[in-house]
């Protein structure tokens, strides 16, 4: 994984509207520490030099010509925590940020949940770009790559970049629906477990060839 596609896959979900005001944040694991997009930046001009690096306790290196996001404990503290993860993406993406506003996660109500591991959590509610945050994302993230965050937005993980870009607009998808059934007065019907586990092998059979 590159500097360039983190600056491309930024440009990406921002076209996509995902990171309203110059909102969220993405990071790739880079050695014993990690590079992330710098604070207050439009993505549509960030370049590859814009990009900030950090040590794994928030050190910034050397020759930095930005301030890393705000959300960089938040960063630290999944790359910490798992370290089977090399990409983590943070997005204000509309629909996913409307349900975190209710709390509410995303349960098994379709086998897609499967791409984050199993329902999606909500966090507990902390301040943005607090360490209370980055502990309350890690604790929701436990078993899963996805979870939303309290009146705020969605995180998004995975062992490559694009797995977590394309996770990050999983979530947005299924919180989407999700909240049509609940507009439209319906209580989605959830999978059970055997469900869920019949999907999980299907998923792990897909794309193989007869």
């Amino acid at each position: 994984m590159s500097a360039a596609e983190l600056v491309a896959a930024a440009r990406r979900l921002d076209a996509a509207g995902f990171m309203p005001s110059k909102s969220g944040n993405l990071s790739l694991r880079d050695g014993d520490g990690f590079v992330v997009t710098p604070s207050g930046l439009p993505y549509a001009g960030m370049t590859e030099a814009d990009l900030v690096r950090l040590g794994p306790e928030g050190g910034v290196a050397p020759g930095a010509r930005h301030r890393p996001s705000s959300e960089w404990r938040l960063h630290a503290a999944i790359y910490a925590a798992r370290p089977e993860l090399g990409a983590v993406v943070h997005t204000h993406s509309p629909r996913a940020t409307a349900l975190s506003c209710a709390r509410r996660g995303i349960p098994a109500f379709h086998y897609m949940v499967l791409l984050a591991g199993g329902p999606v959590r909500c966090a507990a509610h902390a301040t943005f770009g607090t360490q209370a945050l980055a502990e309350a994302c890690v604790a929701a993230l436990a078993g899963r790559r996805a979870v939303l965050l309290a009146n705020h937005g969605a995180v998004a993980a995975g062992t490559t970049l694009a797995a977590a870009v394309t996770l990050a607009m999983e979530v947005e998808n299924l919180a989407g629906q999700y909240l049509d059934l609940l507009a439209a007065g319906l209580e989605p019907v959830l999978l059970n477990e055997r469900e869920l586990a019949e999907a999980a092998a299907q998923f792990a059979a897909y794309g193989r060839g007869g």
